[in-house]
């Protein structure tokens, strides 16, 4: 596994790598287990979501050599002004979201994760995941616009980490109503960026790209919290949440 990470770790620096909004019409409801395929595990969450795109997206091609982010190594060339400066507000959503869960009575619920919940909880090396199926589930934390629970955890899915002929290191949730697409940038020493988007429903064949439905565009932090667990945190996402974990394990 050394191996492999260190192929994907060099691959991803030099090869070519691939928020407060508030919902849409086409926001999707919370996820529930109706679109999981995953029988192994016993997963809440995933529904349909309010109403399907009248042009559902394409299936995101990963083979060209070029990338699927126009062949640059650097985050901050592709996501919009808007998303880099949410990123940079990420200790903003810890904070309110995890002071909004304590106050609404989860505090004991929210403790019990651990690390999976401690902002610093980030480790250094070791940051790319090796290729392969991961089990995955979504926790989030604080409302917006004081709608919905202040935590909400789920059940696993499945998630997929892929190194592309390219040198794109992509993570995709591939199970569930909500599911995620998007490419892993080189960052710090204790932190990859996540830059992807959502496809809903499942009557979606594929994920639109980052920027092509700007209400379905993620931008996240992804660190490894232990020897084979990592998490994707997105603050302000575009609907439901003030702060949203994908956590990662094998």
């Amino acid at each position: 596994m050394r191996t492999v990470l260190a192929a994907a770790s060099t691959a991803l620096l030099l090869a070519a790598c691939g928020q407060g909004a508030g919902p849409s019409q086409d926001a999707p409801r919370p996820e529930d287990a109706s679109g999981s395929t995953d029988t192994s595990t016993q997963p809440t969450g995933d529904a349909p979501p309010l109403s399907t795109p009248a042009s559902p997206p394409t299936a995101t091609d990963t083979t060209s050599a070029e990338g699927e982010q126009g062949s640059t190594a650097d985050w901050r060339q592709v996501v919009s002004a808007a998303d880099a400066a949410n990123l940079s507000r990420l200790d903003q959503a810890w904070r309110m979201a995890r002071a909004e869960a304590d106050d609404k009575g989860f505090a004991d619920e929210v403790t019990a994760l651990g690390p999976l919940v401690d902002p610093n909880a980030g480790q250094v090396g070791r940051l790319q995941p090796a290729p392969g199926t991961y089990r995955c589930r979504t926790i989030k934390m604080g409302t917006k616009s004081e709608v919905g629970l202040a935590f909400n955890p789920y059940g696993y899915f499945r998630c997929t980490i892929e190194l592309t002929p390219g040198g794109d290191l992509i993570l995709t949730k591939i199970t569930g109503s909500q599911r995620t697409r998007g490419l892993l940038y080189p960052d710090t020493d204790r932190r990859l960026v996540f830059v992807g988007a959502q496809a809903w429903g499942m009557d979606e064949t594929g994920f639109p790209r980052y920027g092509q439905m700007p209400e379905r565009d993620q931008v996240g932090a992804f660190e490894r919290i232990g020897p084979n667990r990592w998490r994707l945190v997105i603050p302000w996402p575009r609907v439901e949440s003030k702060l949203e974990i994908l956590e990662l394990v094998r």
